[in-house]
């Protein structure tokens, strides 16, 4: 049986987050600890709920969020959508987390955008979380893989005029997955507004801000930041990407391999960058298998176990 999500919400850095929370099953299964999941750019919470469903009842409680700007979560009244302003709503949302949950561990799962906000966040503050898990992220990405994710997100300013219209532009832009057939899951991702359906997202992130969104070109300044806080985390990393890839190539791979030395890989073949929704049971299942090590191993167990 699995977990009914209830919904919450977080205080960030000036906005209001919406977020699930996915309780541990009634069973003997003992809580093993927290998950919060960070989407990627152009995403929200709902992309991560198979894999917060089935943690949920392998004894993982799980928190998704709908970052700034994104899903039902406040838009920036000052358009702020840099790394430094993300970072600072994670920090909030891991305090009220912990003061929840005192005594248990706490992974960060992040894809793209909110990957590379923890993984800036955790190597600046080590007591920021216990587990990190980097979904199709490092700390170099390719220039083209970005700038196609950017284009999708500029490509219907005027919004659609149906759902149907809205699936046809995903289709596009990612023609080597099969259809979802029904339209209406993309309620969850649009926004009706006089008439015309718009996605969730504040188009004020796509303006010029610090190039602190990984799924586009990254400053150099952004780069040389996740670098020197990637050499500093001495937690558990695993990096899950996606082998068809077009945002984080081999390279990216080795070079994080060279920043993290314990870094632990899972190459999810035939994914592309949304790796969660190309493959999600392989990616759930080496994510379920990653935090119990990573908690046994490390001595991250709850309190008054192990």
């Amino acid at each position: 049986m699995q977990s009914t999500p209830h919904r919450t919400t977080f205080d960030g850095a000036g906005v209001a987050l919406a977020g699930n929370f996915w309780p541990v099953d009634e069973s003997d299964t003992p809580e093993q600890g927290i998950a919060l999941f960070l989407h990627g750019v152009a995403q929200t919470r709902h992309s991560w709920r198979r894999t917060a469903a089935r943690l949920a009842a392998a004894g993982w409680a799980a928190y998704t969020v709908d970052l700034r700007g994104h899903g039902d979560s406040e838009w920036a009244a000052d358009g702020n959508y840099g790394v430094s302003a993300h970072l600072g709503d994670l920090q909030k949302i891991i305090h009220t987390v912990r003061n929840i949950h005192p005594g248990l561990p706490v992974a960060i799962v992040g894809a793209s955008l909110g990957g590379k906000v923890a993984l800036i966040g955790l190597g600046e503050d080590p007591d920021l979380a216990d587990i990190l898990v980097l979904v199709d992220i490092a700390v170099t990405v390719e220039p083209r893989g970005g700038s196609r994710v950017r284009e999708f997100m500029k490509s219907a300013p005027a919004g659609f005029a149906s759902l149907e219209e809205a699936a046809e532009a995903v289709s596009a832009y990612k023609p080597g997955r099969p259809s979802a057939g029904n339209v209406e899951g993309l309620r969850k991702n649009l926004r009706l507004r006089d008439g015309r359906w718009y996605w969730h997202w504040d188009p004020a992130m796509l303006a010029p801000q610090d190039s602190t969104d990984p799924d586009a070109p990254v400053s150099e300044e952004i780069r040389q930041r996740a670098s020197a806080a990637a050499q500093r985390i001495t937690r558990p990393v695993l990096l899950v990407r996606g082998q068809a890839s077009d945002v984080v190539s081999g390279a990216g791979v080795d070079e994080m391999r060279r920043l993290i030395p314990h870094l632990e890989v899972i190459d999810v073949r035939e994914a592309g960058h949304m790796v969660t929704g190309d493959d999600n049971d392989m990616f759930t299942a080496g994510l379920g298998d990653f935090l119990t090590r990573a908690a046994a191993d490390h001595g991250v167990l709850p309190k008054g176990t192990g």
